[in-house]
């Protein structure tokens, strides 16, 4: 009876981590495919694949480790997503920068820079070193950031981190549009110019919503990715609505902003948001 007991009591701990980490692993399957549809599929696979053979699920190594490299031999193993004949063209033209890069980096780069592996786990959940997985880290960031430039809008209403974030966008080659503190100044930011990346913060100087904001933007503006940076990462990863591809946590370094832009940049098919109204 003890036995099964353990047992039992393995199986809860194990539901448990896998449940604490889900929101995280499709945080960034939708990064890595570009949508959510697709990126929910992805981790749907790998919690089937945990059920049905819990040797896919390697208790040696972190829950999160764990989770994530059973992710990866189902992602390796079906290869990187084909865009079909419904994809839209930023979906399309994302797959044809996707062909080019060094196997795995793109990989590498989220989850080292967005979901905080350090290099040893990050190594467990690709089946590699730390050495070649910071290789892949940096490749990946060589290879994205000189394939895209372009114009950045800033919704932040505090002047400390939108002067941070501009400073960091820039330094990549990037142009800022303009800053918004407010709802009513990013509508009128984003009519006098388009931009090709919008990252924005969720609680606004006038109490107004980000995620209004930037509903009401791209309800205009069409395919624009986007980026959330925020305090509150909870709010936008409940699986109830439609959430953004590229969503950064508070405080947050230079190397996960530089790593999310390069990623929208190159990818550039973040959801819409349509429903997040």
């Amino acid at each position: 009876m003890t036995g099964g007991n353990n047992f039992a009591t393995r199986e809860m701990d194990r539901s448990q981590a896998i449940a604490a980490n889900l929101p995280f692993l499709r945080r960034y399957a939708r990064a890595l495919t570009g949508n959510q549809t697709t990126g929910d599929r992805y981790a749907a696979a790998t919690l089937e694949a945990i059920l049905a053979n819990q040797n896919a699920y390697h208790t040696n190594i972190s829950p999160k480790a764990a989770l994530f490299r059973t992710f990866h031999v189902i992602w390796s193993s079906a290869g990187a997503p084909i865009a079909d004949d419904d994809s839209n063209f930023l979906e399309r033209r994302a797959q044809q920068h996707l062909s080019g890069l060094t196997k795995d980096s793109r990989e590498a780069l989220l989850l080292h820079t967005i979901e905080g592996f350090g290099l040893h786990e990050l190594g467990e959940v690709l089946q590699t070193s730390a050495a070649l997985a910071h290789e892949l880290v940096q490749q990946a960031m060589t290879e994205m950031e000189k394939s895209m430039r372009g114009s950045v809008m800033i919704i932040e209403d505090e002047a400390l981190i939108a002067l941070d974030i501009e400073n960091i966008v820039t330094a990549m080659g990037h142009r800022v549009t303009g800053i918004a503190r407010t709802h009513s100044e990013a509508i009128k930011l984003g009519a006098r110019e388009r931009p090709d990346l919008i990252l924005a913060d969720i609680r606004l100087e006038d109490n107004s919503s980000g995620i209004d904001a930037v509903h009401d933007l791209l309800a205009t503006l069409g395919d624009v990715p986007v980026i959330f940076i925020t305090g509150s990462p909870d709010l936008l990863l409940t699986g109830e609505r439609s959430e953004p591809a590229f969503l950064i946590g508070k405080p947050y370094t230079e190397e996960q902003v530089r790593s999310a832009v390069s990623q929208a940049m190159f990818f550039a098919s973040t959801e819409t948001l349509k429903s997040m109204a």
